[in-house]
């Protein structure tokens, strides 16, 4: 019963929702390297793909665990906004400076995050769903010698308007990253003087350098089709 309420309460919230937030900052570096070898090694690129879409763990243990910890990560989000909206009350912080007392970033997790779940299902509807589609073909032994995935990611990136869309998504990324990346590792426990200031460091360095990544990829796709 001690556990279960625990995990109901906000602390156990928090902590939950920090663990999907390190899951899925793992996979957005894991993502960012595939990607970028779109532009290094286009060739590596494809064989990459066509190998992570045969493999049977990754389609039916990995895929779903991505997708139950997105699901999990955007709704408790959503739902630890609304608890803290009712804390505050209907008065709020209304006699504070907001802007003295916290960034943008970490004020606007919920709008951030909401963009970044609208562009988060058309970048899956754009490449997932082609994938899945894809893997019908992955039985052919003459499936992987073509170049699919690289053909298609330059496909997608024909449209400019595909490509501000990804542009203005890798920003909502990035400012929710911001706050995002040091916020978990304190929900977590892992405040401490010396550790702080690194942390707070590594994520800036993460924060930006990532979203700038995949904008620098999206680009080049994009120019390379003119």
């Amino acid at each position: 019963m001690a556990k279960e309420s625990l995990l109901r309460s906000s602390i156990g919230k928090k902590f939950t929702m920090a663990l999907s937030a390190l899951f899925l900052l793992i996979f957005l570096l894991q993502h960012f390297l595939i990607n970028s070898l779109s532009v290094i090694n286009p060739d590596m690129f494809n064989d990459v793909s066509d190998f992570m879409s045969r493999n049977p763990f990754i389609q039916y243990l990995m895929q779903p665990i991505l997708m139950i910890g997105v699901v999990y990560h955007f709704v408790m989000g959503f739902v630890l906004e609304i608890q803290n909206k009712k804390a505050r009350g209907p008065v709020g912080y209304a006699v504070n400076n907001a802007s003295a007392n916290s960034s943008w970033a970490s004020r606007n997790m919920i709008y951030s995050g909401g963009f970044i779940l609208v562009f988060l299902l058309v970048h899956l509807w754009q490449f997932w769903i082609p994938t899945i589609n894809a893997n019908h073909f992955a039985q052919d032994p003459n499936f992987g010698q073509g170049n699919y995935f690289m053909d298609h990611l330059d496909h997608v990136f024909t449209s400019a308007v595909t490509l501000v869309l990804y542009i203005i998504g890798f920003i909502f990324l990035s400012l929710h990253l911001q706050h995002g990346f040091e916020s978990s590792f304190q929900s977590l426990g892992a405040r401490h003087a010396k550790y702080t200031p690194v942390i707070k460091c590594i994520g800036k360095i993460y924060a930006i350098a990532i979203p700038l990544g995949f904008i620098i990829i999206a680009v080049y796709h994009f120019i390379k089709q003119l």
